[in-house]
């Protein structure tokens, strides 16, 4: 059924035009209304709807694509606010200060509501492209990164809104405001959060993102936080989600962070992961007031386990760890529980010493060896341990446990809060019931889920395995889930921190896919990166253009159609072209092909082997023929000396299995292949690249330089960057790329 919209001719409705384009709802237009009307669509029935706003509404009620607007009632109610401020786009005092508000929103953000686009999105983009040249401009800028990839990003995926724009959007913006739109734009702006960045006070509760829930007994100015990793690994995607949202909670009341390393255990810690933790929270944009060390507080720890002993809240222990741990599992008191203050202070001294008796005991907390929950079974607080620590070499004999120090130094350095993944619930009651021994007042803990994703470990000691076994690089390998890794692989810090924020502090358990992670960063790094050319070295078939240019020449063409921030590259045309394999074998002889960034070409003539291998084409150019009629759309390059070697790496999961059961070996699901090398030869202009940059192989997908171009006989390293699909993203198909 199609849509009659009716409308004055000097201020067509950009957004209802776009979203009926966008949802595949058929509409005729008839720009007849007299200036100033309010646009109308007119329904079979003989009955009319008026209004921008309702327009928009009807449209995504009756569209082919779900959740335009019909969403749950707080995410329709964000939809809502959202329409009533697009509008403020249109006024000319006030367009800057929005694009600043709607930019830094989206910083954290790939959708303006949920992780969808809505008709909320639609009228945001029409109010921007609405205003034509202005905005166009501010677009090629990089005033408003987060805003222009977002633009361009809706613009790549619903190629229908250049043809809305080319009718309706003049070169200075010929869309102008409605009477309603001014209007309702009146009515909206007290209810809507300032647009310089005051949203403290002004936010409505249905714009919380998905993380905004409350911490308990929360005071605005007096919340301190912390983020205590284990020197003994690098950062991973895990340790992310728990420093990003420290950070967000800590923004949100106007509190700090502090960044304190848990350096109990000297066995595992090390200076450099001291120094990578650092570098990697650093590359999160995790703002801290200060680092601290738990080895500060060694001197006040070991008074506190002296306190405890004299107060017989704590006791040595000699029992063996093997029967100790048996003894906890069936709640069997030891047999050292009871012993004197003085006989327990005795033994203390021995551990301190670190004598042959000493390193015999432990100190272990007097709690319930009854209780149900098994981690308050008389934990241990001290083991002694002869290995130097990082930071203090070899001035102690003992070390706290992580259970004995956390509650300690979250209370003696005022944490008001302390946030932990959900498997540590079942120590809760542990830690509270430590820190009333110890006389410290209660810091509350907020749960929230651990970050689980398929095919992935995330355990410091099994991802050492591998870096110990030689199957990774290193601990920044690209196949590993730490952040100093998935950077190298390509991805974009924007992407991971969108990717936790929207999940939330959420408790629940669930098992995360790589593919969403990806398909974000694919939206941030698609409508920005430059595009480049490459083709399969091996097999590859030179295509011979028998009216070709005789002498080679050269044009200037953009490195991106649709973003001039990438710059230009210089394109060889020459009447000799390799093209990839698998493209020469689709092809039939007099079959007109297209040839990327070029034109038409018909293929004449195709050579073959004895073993039927195709190793030749000839053809002639047909640069008149439309590129609408062709099936193939090849990519190619000039066959020329300038070429640049390329070496193309994509990468497989480290474990074969999605999710390992708890009682389950790592080692026995190891997967024996996980790297994969190709051989290519790309564009001269590769030359240019450097380590870190994303490009795009045109048909090929996205890669990150891993290694740049040193000299000619040395191949540019390029790293394959997943889009989000669940199919492999290399198209380089040939069956003895070199593996590892």
């Amino acid at each position: 059924m199609e849509l009659k919209l009716s409308f004055p001719a000097d201020s067509p409705p950009l957004a209802v035009i776009a979203a009926a384009k966008i949802a595949g709802v058929p509409i005729s237009t008839d720009p007849t209304l007299t200036p100033g009307s309010t646009p109308i669509i007119h329904l079979d029935n003989g009955l009319k709807l008026r209004g921008n706003f309702v327009l928009l509404r009807h449209i995504s009620r009756v569209a082919n694509i779900p959740d335009l607007y019909q969403r749950d009632a707080i995410e329709s109610s964000q939809i809502d606010e959202w329409l009533e401020y697009a509008p403020i786009f249109a006024s000319g005092s006030q367009f800057e200060e929005a694009c600043g508000y709607v930019d830094g929103y989206l910083l954290q953000h790939t959708f303006l509501v949920g992780h969808s686009l809505s008709i909320a999105d639609i009228a945001v983009w029409s109010g921007l492209a609405g205003t034509g040249k202005r905005w166009e401009s501010l677009r090629s800028s990089k005033k408003y990164q987060n805003m222009a990839r977002w633009f361009n990003s809706i613009l790549a995926e619903y190629g229908v809104l250049n043809e809305v724009t080319a009718t309706y959007v003049g070169k200075k913006g010929s869309v102008k405001p409605t009477a309603s739109k001014v209007k309702e734009q009146q009515g909206s702006n007290a209810n809507l959060a300032k647009v310089n960045g005051d949203a403290a006070d002004k936010e409505k509760e249905s714009r919380k993102p998905t993380s905004e829930v409350d911490l308990p007994e929360a005071e605005v100015g007096k919340v301190r936080l912390r983020f205590a990793p284990e020197p003994s690994g690098y950062l991973h995607i895990g340790h992310s989600k728990a420093a990003l949202l420290n950070q967000y909670f800590a923004e949100r009341y106007q509190g700090e962070v502090i960044i304190r390393f848990d350096d109990t255990n000297p066995d595992k810690e090390s200076n450099e992961f001291v120094d990578n933790l650092l570098k990697d929270i650093e590359t999160l944009g995790i703002k801290y007031r200060t680092v601290t060390y738990t080895s500060d507080y060694f001197p006040q720890l070991m008074e506190m386990a002296e306190k405890l002993i004299r107060e017989g809240k704590a006791y040595v222990d000699d029992t063996p760890r093997e029967q100790m741990q048996k003894e906890r599992m069936d709640g069997i008191e030891s047999r050292c529980r009871n012993n004197s203050v003085e006989e327990n202070l005795k033994l203390w001294k021995e551990m301190i010493a670190g004598s042959e008796r000493g390193t015999m005991c432990c100190v272990r907390g007097k709690l319930d060896m009854q209780d149900p929950n098994k981690s308050v079974r008389d934990p241990v607080y001290y083991r002694c341990n002869q290995t130097p620590h990082h930071r203090i070499g070899a001035k102690y004999k003992v070390y706290p446990t992580y259970d004995f120090a956390c509650p300690f130094v979250d209370a003696f350095e005022g944490i008001t809060h302390a946030l932990r993944s959900s498997e540590y619930h079942d120590r809760n009651d542990q830690y509270y019931w430590i820190q009333t021994d110890m006389g410290f007042r209660k810091v509350h803990i907020y749960e929230f889920s651990r970050l689980n994703l398929v095919y992935t470990l995330l355990s410091k000691r099994k991802l050492l395995w591998f870096v110990q076994n030689g199957l990774v690089e290193g601990w920044d390998d690209p196949r590993f889930p730490t952040v100093q890794g998935i950077v190298r692989r390509g991805l974009k810090i924007e992407a991971l921190i969108q990717f936790i924020l929207e999940q939330g502090a959420s408790k629940n358990l669930n098992l995360m896919e790589w593919d969403k992670l990806w398909a974000t960063n694919k939206k941030i790094i698609d409508p920005v990166c430059p595009r480049h050319t490459a083709v399969i070295e091996e097999r590859r078939v030179l295509l011979t253009l028998s009216n070709g240019p005789d002498d080679p020449f050269v044009r200037i063409v953009p490195k991106h159609k649709k973003y001039a921030g990438a710059g230009e590259k210089a394109t060889t045309y020459t009447k000799r072209i390799w093209i990839d394999y698998d493209d020469a074998v689709s092809i039939s002889v007099n079959e007109e092909v297209t040839l990327m960034d070029w034109g038409n070409a018909i293929v004449k003539e195709i050579q073959k082997d004895q073993e039927g291998n195709v190793t030749h084409l000839s053809g002639i150019l047909h640069l008149e023929g439309s590129v609408k009629t062709t099936k193939l759309k090849l990519t190619w390059l000039p066959e020329s000396d300038e070429l640049v070697k390329l070496s193309v790496v994509d990468f497989d999961y480290l474990i074969t299995k999605k999710k390992l059961e708890e009682d389950e070996n790592f080692v026995d699901v190891v997967n024996p292949c996980t790297r994969k090398e190709t051989p290519a030869l790309g564009d001269s202009n590769m030359r240019n690249l450097q380590r870190g940059d994303v490009l795009q192989l045109e048909r090929k997908g996205y890669f990150r330089c891993d290694v740049p171009f040193l000299r000619p006989q040395k191949p540019i390293v390029l790293f394959a960057i997943p889009d989000g699909k669940q199919q492999p993203v290399l198209r380089f198909a040939i069956p003895d790329g070199k593996t590892k």
